[in-house]
């Protein structure tokens, strides 16, 4: 694992489109400075996470692929 993928697993982001199955959603996290769009997975396969919903990045696949779950229960 490279410095740049350690550095984004934990961190929080927010949901901008409509993460779950069948679906590429899009997450916005706040890293390197600044905030940042990445498409996103849910990192359960089952899991539908809303726009606004705040999320945790639980994988990073570079350049621009997270893999993400609801960082509170609902």
């Amino acid at each position: 694992m490279t410095m740049d993928e350690a550095s984004m697993v934990g961190l929080m982001g927010r949901v901008t489109g409509a993460v779950g199955p069948g679906l590429v959603g899009e997450v916005i996290v706040r890293v390197r400075g600044g905030a940042e769009h990445f498409l996103a997975y849910p990192a359960s396969a089952k899991d539908r996470i809303e726009p606004g919903t705040l999320v945790t990045v639980m994988e990073y696949l570079p350049p621009r692929t997270v893999y993400v779950s609801a960082a509170y229960d609902s």
